[in-house]
């Protein structure tokens, strides 16, 4: 095998692709903090215990295990970085007030999650602490539509779910809850004859209530078919209330569809939840939702809400960037070119100086004018 192959799903990013991801890392956080929110680095590399904590099955199989050879304990690389930022909240910072923060980094995935992903994707997120409230919600589904706004994305489909309707519904029946992993699998795949199978000994009004997940989908008005035909428990009223309600803060800014079946990252999520979807790619390119636990096992629980994305998935789908003005110079260590390109630089042009004896080849930068040397002054003429 070549020395020069990467592993299956693992790709060099080239300098054109590397800007357009850069620039939407750049954007994005810099709007983060407009809103308040907090940059924090979590470590690459933790103890498996502590990163896998409330995270679910999916990412315990997502992700890379070694032995760390100073402790003897395993370790873990990450492939989410939702938990490593709850532990910061709950058991570095240990603020009683709200929290923001947001993050940007790379994580690693043991096998993609489609066919195209890459298995190094750029996560960029954003997460509220401390706050139970919809306000919460409302707040992380608007920087995430705010977000794909940034990157130019205006046909944007926003999905809505809640955790709440399915835990529910099987609350008071013991069979049920037993299932609950196989429920969540059945529900996701809109698996109806499995579902069929596997609730027969349910009780009846559990049994009719999940056989009818798979078909509530739709625009809003599937709420009020969920109304018609779920049970009238508190969780349910109070889980259909708040995706009605999240679904009008969206309006005129995404279109908006319901999918009570729709349990992705149901292992950890405890209430709304959301994927964003946009031309060109069949998966959500931006998935949130509510995860009020996973502090617990950090010492401290606190609501928690937020959203995350691949910034290489992302920039994928974007057109490539226009290469940008620059300035060909000469190589030379005369003052009076080195203060000229100096001050060039200062007010921001590029300037990039020619190696003796070698063209220059950029995929980034197109050089359309050049300084050079006329009655001993360094002046710049346009290029044809």
């Amino acid at each position: 095998m070549p020395n020069w192959l990467l592993p299956e799903n693992i790709a060099d990013v080239l300098p054109s692709e590397a800007r357009k991801i850069e620039d939407l890392r750049r954007h994005m956080l810099d709007n983060f903090r407009l809103y308040g929110y907090e940059l924090v680095m979590p470590p690459m590399l933790e103890y498996v215990d502590s990163l896998l904590t409330g995270a679910g099955k999916d990412t315990d199989l997502r992700t890379f295990k070694l032995i760390d050879q100073i402790s003897g304990r395993m370790l873990g690389l990450r492939a989410d970085m939702t938990t490593q930022v709850a532990r910061i909240d709950a058991h570095l910072l240990n603020r009683n007030s709200v929290t923001r923060l947001c993050y940007a980094g790379s994580v690693l995935h043991t096998r993609p999650s489609g066919l195209h992903a890459t298995r190094e994707p750029l996560q960029i997120g954003a997460e509220i602490y401390g706050h139970a409230g919809l306000e919460a919600d409302a707040e992380i589904q608007e920087l995430a539509l705010a977000s794909l706004a940034m990157a130019g994305f205006a046909d944007v489909r926003l999905d809505l779910s809640h955790a709440g309707v399915l835990r529910s519904i099987i609350a008071d029946d013991p069979a049920a809850r037993i299932d609950e992993a196989a429920l969540y699998a059945l529900l996701r795949a809109k698996d109806s004859p499995g579902l069929e199978a596997l609730t027969k000994h349910y009780a009846a009004v559990t049994r009719d209530a999940l056989l009818a997940l798979p078909q509530l989908y739709g625009d809003v008005d599937v709420l009020a078919r969920a109304r018609a035909v779920l049970p009238a428990f508190p969780g349910i009223t109070r889980a259909l209330a708040e995706l009605a309600a999240l679904a009008a803060s969206a309006l005129g800014r995404a279109e908006v569809a319901i999918d009570l079946a729709d349990l992705r990252g149901y292992q950890y999520e405890s209430g709304a939840m959301f994927g964003l979807y946009v031309p060109g790619l069949p998966n959500a390119v931006a998935r949130g939702g509510r995860y009020d636990h996973v502090g617990e096992a950090f010492g401290r629980a606190r609501p928690a809400t937020g959203f995350s994305l691949d910034l290489r998935e992302l920039a994928r789908l974007l057109p490539s960037a226009e290469r940008k003005h620059a300035i060909r110079a000469p190589w030379g260590n005369a003052p009076e070119l080195r203060e000229q390109i100096a001050e060039l630089r200062r007010t921001g042009e590029v300037v990039i100086q020619s190696m003796p004896g070698h063209d220059d080849d950029q995929d980034e930068f197109e050089c359309d004018r050049v300084l050079v040397l006329e009655d001993s002054n360094w002046i710049l003429k346009n290029l044809g």
